[in-house]
């Protein structure tokens, strides 16, 4: 079956949900979101530079998307890590600009105040890899504290028997965990059980007067980072449609973005509708798929070339022990 060429973004974006539906109807009906609403338009935002630079870029850009997906996986896991029985409850801690991932990245628009599209492609890359960067570091440093805390605690469960509320703390707190010589704040030691963990998080703000906000919660640092690093990872997953669509179509830049959520049972037959629709921009894709092949700058595996420029977003984060 074939479909004519369109002319102009929208009728591409009508022809790609016409073709799901005529050529493969169910597909069409399965989708778990359907087709999402048009992505933002790159062409509008960013200026081409010269052709060096951006096959330059395009290497440097596969090398961030991997590093930052990794830290953005890394934060999810301990954040599981952390919340131990009430992993149940992770789900809903991992938001992106507080809302689910599939909702932030259909409504994603490009945050000009993080990322002033007036820089050059190269140093908004260069802004997203310095921020996440010191995510890492920063998760780096706390998971060690952190696990060193609970190694100890695990050490003295096991050397001691009793309750935390009639034992001695002196193996367990240390100086550094008081604050000292000041005319204003006193430290507290609080001994919670577990059950009664997500109580004392909401209530103990208000058990006195000037109490310390947010000072015995790690959740809280993970929660924000992750928002921060899952929205660097969606504009670096932009930056590579723009650069990879230019680098591959050329100039002047005329394609649109759009994100389809599609279940296993239907990738394949998406895969059929979507090679129906754009093999006319790559007659060599057909091949390209039965043998390797090696592009320079575009970092694109035999399994992963499509007449297409297609990127993955993979929103299952965690792997639960």
């Amino acid at each position: 079956m074939e479909y004519p060429k369109p002319s102009s973004l929208s009728e591409k974006w009508d022809l790609c949900k016409l073709a799901a539906r005529s050529f493969v109807h169910s597909l069409y009906n399965q989708l778990q979101a359907p087709w999402c609403p048009p992505w933002i338009l790159l062409q509008a935002l960013f200026s081409v530079g010269t052709l060096d630079v951006l096959v330059g870029l395009s290497d440097e850009l596969a090398k961030l998307d991997a590093f930052v997906e990794g830290v953005v996986k890394k934060v999810a896991q301990y954040m599981a890590d952390v919340l131990e029985d009430s992993r149940d409850k992770v789900q809903e801690n991992l938001l992106a600009n507080g809302v689910d991932l599939v909702t932030y990245i259909t409504r994603f628009q490009w945050d000009m105040a993080k990322y002033p599209i007036k820089q050059s492609l190269k140093n908004i890359s260069e802004i997203i890899a310095k921020g996440v960067t010191q995510i890492d570091n920063d998760l780096k440093s706390r998971a060690s504290a952190y696990n060193n805390l609970k190694g100890n605690l695990q050490n003295l469960e096991r050397k001691n028997a009793g309750s935390l509320l009639t034992r001695s703390l002196a193996e367990i707190v240390k100086k550094d965990d008081f604050v000292l010589d000041s005319e204003y704040l006193v430290t507290l030691l609080v001994v919670v059980p577990k059950l009664n963990h997500n109580d004392w998080i909401k209530q103990y703000e208000t058990l006195a007067e000037m109490v310390v906000p947010r000072s015995s919660n790690l959740v809280r640092w993970l929660k924000v980072n992750f928002s921060e690093a899952f929205i660097a990872w969606i504009h670096v997953k932009a930056l590579r449609v723009f650069v990879e669509s230019v680098l591959r179509y050329g100039l002047p830049v005329n394609f649109q973005a759009m994100l389809l959520q599609p279940n296993r049972k239907t990738m394949k037959r998406l895969r059929e509708v979507l090679h129906e629709l754009y093999k006319h921009l790559d007659s060599s894709a057909a091949a390209i798929i039965d043998a390797p092949v090696d592009i320079p700058g575009l970092n694109l595996s035999q399994q992963e070339y499509y007449p297409y420029v297609y990127y993955k977003i993979d929103c299952n984060l965690l792997e639960f022990k």
